[in-house]
Parts: structure tokens; C-alpha cells; sequence
């Protein structure tokens, strides 16, 4: 005996095979109801532009659930207000560097002037350098007591990009204040 003959009768498709007119026609009416090229662009267009919007809104609020997937969930909310409740040597950066450059055209006359703007310059940076790794160690720490069993990956360099800009421009918007207690709302 073969398989075939124990099996019970294969299901049917419940309907005739169209023939190929019928199919060609089919096919026609599905085409001439499908939308043009140019159209359907237009849908597309519209719809990305709905979605920045809602983005931008997400963004400027700093809440919401249309964040773009770098600034969603809990963990990645934590970081910014570990971030924001602080002040950070590195947002302070672009504005002291542009006065050393104001500083250096000033003094670079005088024979003081190269290393006082060098010495500055070190300075600064040194002290960028220190409070992103104070920053970052604790960061860590709190993201191990908070979140135990979450993911952490991209956390630091998300904290160290945040921190790197002007409160004023950053986005997600800042939801702390500084000095502010961290919320449990994660």
C-alpha cells in the first residue's frame, strides 16, 4: 500500500480554476484600482512627513511614545536626566574654546601669550576629560542598581553625546531640573 491511498482525500480549493480570460481580466481590473507610481509616492511622502512630525513633537516635549528607537524606552530615559540633572564640563566646551581662540588672536603678540592659551586649552580639556569619566562611572552604577536586568549597550556614548551639547539644544528636551531628584517613573 502506498501513502497515498491511506491519506484522506487532499482539501480541495473549494471553487473551478478561472479561466485565462477570466484570470486576464482579473488582473486587469486589479491594476487599473492599484495607484499610479506618482501617487503612490505622494502616499509615502505623506505619511514619512506624518511621522516626523509626531517625531519632532516626541522630541520637543521630550516625552511620548513616537521618539525615534535612539531615545525610546526606560533605560534611555534614565540616562538623559542622569544627564541633565548635572552639569557637565562638556557643554560648557564649545563656548570656552571659542573664547581661547579670542584669547590666542589677543596674546599672540606677547611672548606669555602661546603658553597661557595652551595651558588654558589643557586645562579645559583635562577637565572635560575627568568629569565625562565621573559622569560615566556613575552612570554605570546607577544603570546596575536601576536596571539589572536590562541592556546597557549605547548608554555611554548616548550620556556622553547628551552631554556634550548646550541644555538649551538638546533633544529629546531636558524633563529634570538641575540638581533635581532622578523620578522612579523608570
Amino acid at each position: 500500500m502506498t501513502d497515498d491511498a491511506q491519506s484522506p482525500e487532499p482539501s480541495r480549493k473549494g471553487r473551478p480554476t478561472p479561466s485565462r480570460k477570466e484570470a486576464e481580466a482579473e488582473r486587469r481590473r486589479q491594476m487599473k484600482r492599484a495607484l499610479t507610481r506618482r501617487e503612490q509616492m505622494q502616499r509615502e511622502r505623506q505619511a514619512r512627513a506624518e511621522i516626523r512630525a509626531k517625531q519632532q513633537e516626541s522630541l520637543r516635549t521630550g516625552q511620548g511614545a513616537h521618539l525615534p528607537p535612539r531615545d525610546r524606552g526606560p533605560v534611555k530615559a534614565f540616562v538623559r536626566d542622569f544627564v541633565d540633572r548635572r552639569r557637565n564640563v562638556a557643554e560648557y566646551l564649545l563656548p570656552i574654546l571659542v573664547l581661547i581662540l579670542l584669547v590666542s588672536v589677543f596674546t599672540q603678540n606677547t611672548p606669555a601669550g602661546g603658553f597661557i592659551v595652551s595651558a588654558i586649552w589643557a586645562t579645559v580639556v583635562l577637565a572635560t576629560v575627568l568629569d565625562e569619566i565621573v559622569m560615566v562611572r556613575g552612570l554605570k552604577k546607577a544603570l546596575r542598581d536601576r536596571f539589572p536586568d536590562e541592556k546597557h549597550k549605547g548608554t555611554t556614548s548616548y550620556a556622553v553625546l547628551r552631554s556634550s551639547q548646550l541644555r538649551r539644544f538638546r533633544l529629546p528636551k531636558a524633563n529634570i531640573t538641575r540638581g533635581g531628584d532622578l523620578k522612579p517613573r523608570y
